[in-house]
């Protein structure tokens, strides 16, 4: 059969940060083909300050930056810098990575960009020596969209609960020799968050101007009404406030700004703007493990939206493979797990899911008694 279209990878703008297993877990050969796996993924892209910009940071004893956001700005660079990575051993010491992320690689010392979409790709033999949950939240809350590629044997629970939400669209498993598979289905994951949502405008008023937001920038959404804010991006003006009264997907959306200087209502004429939500999908920041005995525990979480239509609490033991998952009405904000082993620690998932299709995750860690 023929190809289908592919997504154009031109006009894209985004911090891709690949996140390396340099450890000795890791073989030679299977390195070098993670390598090769890195360099098809962003090949198509435009690299640049106004482009798509990426980095590597070793996973090892100590993280390591290869290279930051901002030092290889043209395809034949970056490719050559990525074929030059050498692997440095040492222990799969991933948290230590993340925080290192964090912390230090998106940041203006790495030239990590303040108003761009962030992307973490993170290729993994599924071994890790320290705890990975905490640090990856953290990352997450900051608006980094995690993509987690598994190559060797895998918790899937600890994975699932790691990668963006939902893991169908952010989680693969897939042979070290297989990765060309999923290459095509990842890149267009990745282009989906970073292709921009161009406006275009309609009249200019005195005191405020109107424009049309994109279909494709509500995909997903059944219905969006009330009030709800967003950030205004653009390169030659500084951020400003406003507030979207209405948006239907079925025809374009009608935004208002006011008030607006005369000088900024020029340079809103002369540019194209870029939008992003601000998202209302705030639930759950909290989870909470109560009442602890050796066959059940109780698990909350908070706050409880209208917008929720139900829970999905996914559990099973750490390490191991075992999955279960409780589904919970959305006016609910608790539930206990029952029928457990004793003395067992377990990973427990509390994901939100909303009237609008989108889904927000929170895990934590929970122990039975003897």
């Amino acid at each position: 059969p023929l190809p289908g279209p592919q997504r154009s990878a031109s006009n894209s703008e985004g911090d891709l940060l690949f996140l390396l297993d340099s450890s000795g877990s890791v073989s030679y050969y299977e390195f070098i083909r993670v390598k090769e796996f890195m360099w098809d993924l962003v090949r198509p892209f435009t690299f640049g300050p106004k482009d798509v910009q990426t980095g590597i940071i070793h996973i090892s004893t100590m993280p390591t930056m290869e290279f930051p956001f901002d030092q290889y700005q043209s395809s034949e660079t970056l490719q050559q810098a990525i074929r030059d990575t050498q692997q440095l051993m040492g222990d799969t010491n991933t948290g230590k990575a993340l925080s290192y992320a964090k912390e230090k690689f998106f940041s203006d010392e790495a030239g990590a960009r303040p108003d761009v979409p962030k992307v973490l790709v993170w290729v993994t033999d599924g071994f890790s020596t320290d705890d990975i949950s905490e640090p990856m939240q953290l990352l997450k809350d900051m608006g980094v969209t995690v993509f987690i590629v598994s190559t060797g044997r895998s918790n899937y629970l600890e994975l699932s609960a790691a990668a963006s939400q939902p893991p169908e669209k952010h989680l693969h498993f897939v042979d070290v020799d297989d990765l060309p598979i999923i290459t095509e289905e990842l890149r267009d994951a990745i282009l989906a968050l970073i292709k921009p949502h161009k406006s275009a405008f309609l009249c200019l008023e005195e005191a405020a101007f109107i424009t049309t937001l994109p279909a494709s920038a509500i995909t997903g959404r059944d219905e969006i009404l009330g009030r709800q804010k967003l950030r205004l991006s653009n390169s030659g003006i500084a951020q400003t406030g406003f507030i979207i009264t209405a948006i239907l997907p079925s025809s374009p959306a009608t935004v208002n700004y006011a008030p607006l200087t005369a000088f900024l209502c020029f340079q809103l004429c002369t540019h194209l703007l870029l939008f992003a939500f601000i998202s209302e999908e705030i639930s759950p920041v909290q989870v909470l493990i109560s009442d602890s005995g050796p066959h059940s525990f109780h698990v909350s979480w908070a706050p409880t939206l209208d917008s929720v239509i139900g829970y999905q609490i996914l559990y099973g033991p750490l390490p191991g493979n075992s999955v279960k998952l409780l589904e919970v009405d959305g006016k609910r904000n608790s539930t206990v797990v029952e029928n457990l082993a004793p003395n067992t620690t377990y990973l427990v998932t509390v994901t939100a899911v909303y009237k609008s299709g989108m889904e927000k995750s929170l895990s934590a860690k929970a122990c039975t008694q003897e």
